[in-house]
């Protein structure tokens, strides 16, 4: 069989890929069946504390999986056919397990998932019958889609006729691999890795996946949506595709350019190679960078400052509404509201254009949800949460 992780994924000594298989107990001390019957797995949805619109450029990141999540448990079918119940919107999709995607639909993650699998040399002799439920908001930038695909992955090595097990790292990678690469997406790799691992990390992407476990904040978010309808895709096409560009064209003319290396204090040697547009958008990567890494600072200082984190929040938030021009007008009423209650930070969380945003709100969640309330959106207090895992061992 070909190897789930090839050599783009291979980290340094430093890196804890190797840490922990996504696993359950079973009555045989670990080992499993030929073929599992059925299986139940369940992975985070993530905020995004640092590095939004950073993971695609290949910059570092620190994202949080939170207590919302998709389970996934599913039988195995006689047949080929593989269904999905989708109950939390009323639908269903159907398939055959060899079904190559359609680039239409819901469908596509999973005929994807199944497609990436395969690839990587397992099997499917028959299909399964599956229901997927979450407390994820759905197209509002807390990774909904990512935590299915991860669980998805975990839950078809699992079912797979060789029913394997896979690494945190492998289900990541896989999972990216369904969702961006195989159906065209313009995102990057926080959301997967974020889903797989779990907790708090610092993930860089550069030249490979990294992933360094934090420890998690002590307190509440408060996440809001605000219900404002989204374009994922649009929007992280966007701003990818401008900054990219610009990129491309300093690191042609200027062998010391780099998004990972150049100062920001360097901003004024471009500004007649530019637009004001363009210099600003260069600007607020680079300054977001530099928030990411003050944010990955804070986490290794031992106890987390909670003020220090709610500042850089904010900070990073001003980058995101003034010059990525990512936030709305009813996000910021509600982070407004949030601070207004109590909050110490906050943030839009995920691409932007709409969405969710969320405040660190450790003393006062109650309040700061009843703000974001009252300012129109849906208040989920969370906390940080384990990443993809079996709930319950096959029978």
């Amino acid at each position: 069989m070909a190897p789930l992780l090839d050599s783009r994924f291979q980290g340094s000594e430093h890196t804890i890929y190797w840490r922990d298989t996504i696993t359950a107990e079973c009555a045989d001390g670990g080992r499993l069946p030929e073929k599992l019957n059925e299986a139940r797995v369940s992975a985070p949805g993530r905020l995004c504390l640092f590095g939004e619109h950073q993971d695609y450029l290949g910059l570092p990141v620190v994202a949080l999986a939170i207590s919302l999540r998709v389970a996934i448990e599913g039988r195995r079918r006689r047949d080929g056919l593989v269904r999905v119940d989708l109950p939390d919107v009323s639908s269903s999709i159907e398939f055959r397990i060899d079904e190559p995607p359609r680039h239409g639909g819901a469908a596509d993650f999973f005929r994807a998932g199944a497609n990436v699998l395969r690839r990587e040399g397992l099997s499917f002799s028959t299909g399964f019958d599956c229901s997927v439920r979450g407390g994820i908001p759905p197209r509002a930038g807390t990774a909904s889609s990512s935590a299915m695909v991860v669980g998805w992955i975990v839950f078809l090595a699992r079912m797979s006729d060789g029913a394997r097990e896979l690494f945190p790292a492998e289900a990541a990678r896989l999972a990216y691999a369904a969702e961006v690469l195989e159906l065209g997406g313009a995102g990057g790799m926080m959301d997967q890795f974020a889903a797989a691992y779990g907790g708090a990390s610092a993930i860089s992407f550069d030249p490979a996946p990294d992933v360094e476990q934090l420890e998690a904040p002590r307190g509440a978010f408060v996440l809001g949506d605000s219900r404002e309808p989204k374009d994922t895709q649009a929007v992280l096409s966007r701003v990818k595709d401008a900054i990219l560009d610009v990129s491309r064209r300093l690191a042609a003319r200027h062998a010391g350019f780099s998004l990972r290396e150049t100062p920001l204090e360097d901003l004024g040697r471009y500004a007649g190679e530019l637009s004001r547009a363009e210099l600003d958008l260069l600007g607020a990567v680079l300054a977001n960078r530099d928030v990411t890494r003050g944010g990955i600072g804070l986490f290794r200082g031992g106890r987390l400052d909670d003020r220090a984190l709610g500042t850089l929040l904010d900070e990073q938030q001003i980058l995101l509404r003034e010059v990525l021009g990512v936030s709305t007008p009813k996000i910021d009423r509600m982070l407004d509201a949030a601070l207004r209650a109590g909050a110490l930070g906050g943030k839009i969380n995920g691409s932007g254009g709409g969405g969710c945003m969320f405040a660190y709100a450790p003393d006062r969640f109650r309040e700061v949800a009843e703000a974001i309330e009252r300012a129109g959106g849906t208040a989920y207090v969370v906390r940080a949460d384990g990443g993809v895992r079996i709930e319950e061992a096959a029978a």
